[in-house]
């Protein structure tokens, strides 16, 4: 089974094209900077030009490409963009047009093309990761069985609802639902319709002859942390991934998840987070201590304390040095010996769980069962 597994951040996108008849630690990675980051170094290419921009496509990550927009603005070019690749922005168009992006028709787009530098917009280029393939004699276009796509998605919070609350009463509902981390994974046609970002990558997707799944970053990590065979069998443990823009941590016992907590990364210190590290564990953690902190939110579903002596901590993602050095002595899993294929990995062991028919092979190529050629 061929799987193309592509974990898209804020930094990088990490793509595995993860091959069950293979030793994972031999199939094909590739660590390339993320659409949003490419994106953005087209819009301030045209700011440096002085060319006027068009954004078309769909609604993407924004982060790096949101700020070359607005310093694209700021220095005086304008901005047109169609409705779906606005909503990159925020998902009140009004509050786009307020940002100075000029909104356009398809038909009004087609007519500006030639006079304005036109950037199309979207997480995720099937094409693209296919043609590099292709340079190495890899088809994925023949071979591949299965796509699995991992983003970030706050989800289209309704007016006047905090998109940091929406976010998170999201994250408790799918714990609550079905307590099992491979609950934030959907297949194309099962993604909710409040997750915008996850239904335009599938949008985006030119197949429609293998299955898609969808799956949200952070759980896709932590996931795929608990490939580490170090993390797999603790229990209770604590697994944190610090993101470039979020960090999320799961208390995990026997029964599955006990609580969670998810913060933006730059808005706290390494005492903040060992401070709720600490809280997470011994049951004391509150939605108000996260929330109030400019954080997402806090839920505990089992609140008994971790005694200190069995406390574990795991931590994995591409900022995971702040807790370099902590007190909590923190173990950096390493998947497979690669830490920036995390999510990849959870995102393959996701695609095992949600798609019946694959779980055994799946299972058994991450066991080790299957793999026994170099390529």
């Amino acid at each position: 089974m061929l799987i193309l597994a592509v974990d898209v951040g804020t930094g990088t996108q990490d793509i595995l094209l993860f091959d069950s008849r293979r030793e994972v630690e031999n199939c094909l990675k590739m660590v390339v900077p993320s659409p949003t980051v490419r994106l953005a170094s087209s819009v301030r290419a045209a700011t440096r030009q002085g060319d006027d921009v068009l954004l078309t496509g769909v609604l993407m990550g924004g982060g790096p490409c949101a700020w070359a927009v607005e310093d694209h603005l700021a220095a005086g070019h304008r901005v047109y963009a169609t409705p779906p690749a606005a909503r990159t922005f925020n998902d009140d168009l009004e509050a786009v047009a307020d940002l100075g992006v000029t909104l356009v028709s398809d038909d009004e787009a087609a007519a500006l093309d030639g006079d304005v530098t036109q950037l199309r917009m979207a997480d995720f280029d099937y094409r693209a990761i296919a043609e590099a393939f292709a340079r190495f004699d890899v088809n994925l276009d023949r071979d591949l069985d299965a796509l699995a796509i991992a983003v970030f998605d706050h989800g289209n919070a309704p007016p006047g609802v905090s998109d940091r609350l929406f976010r998170f009463d999201y994250l408790a509902e799918r714990i609550r639902v079905e307590n099992r981390l491979s609950a934030f994974a959907f297949l194309a046609g099962d993604v909710p319709s409040m997750m915008t970002r996850m239904q335009a990558v599938a949008a985006s997707v030119p197949r429609d002859d293998i299955p898609v799944l969808l799956m949200d970053t952070a759980p896709a990590a932590v996931l795929g942390a608990l490939e580490d065979p170090s993390v797999r069998g603790r229990r209770p443990a604590i697994v944190t991934n610090v993101g470039n823009f979020h960090c999320l941590a799961f208390r995990l016992g026997e029964g599955g998840v006990e609580g969670v907590f998810e913060h933006h990364t730059g808005e706290i210190s390494v005492e903040q987070l060992e401070g709720f590290l600490d809280r997470l564990a011994d049951g004391s953690l509150t939605h108000a201590q996260i929330f109030e902190s400019n954080g997402h939110g806090a839920i505990l579903f089992q609140g008994d304390p971790i005694p200190s002596d069995l406390r574990y901590v795991a931590v994995t993602g591409p900022r995971r040095g702040l807790l370099r050095g902590s007190r909590h002595r923190p173990y950096f899993a390493t998947p497979f010996g690669d830490m920036m294929l995390t999510g990849c990995y959870g995102l393959v062991r996701a695609y095992g769980e949600i798609v019946p028919e694959a779980g055994e092979v799946v299972g058994q190529a991450l066991a080790g069962g299957n793999g026994r050629s170099l390529w």
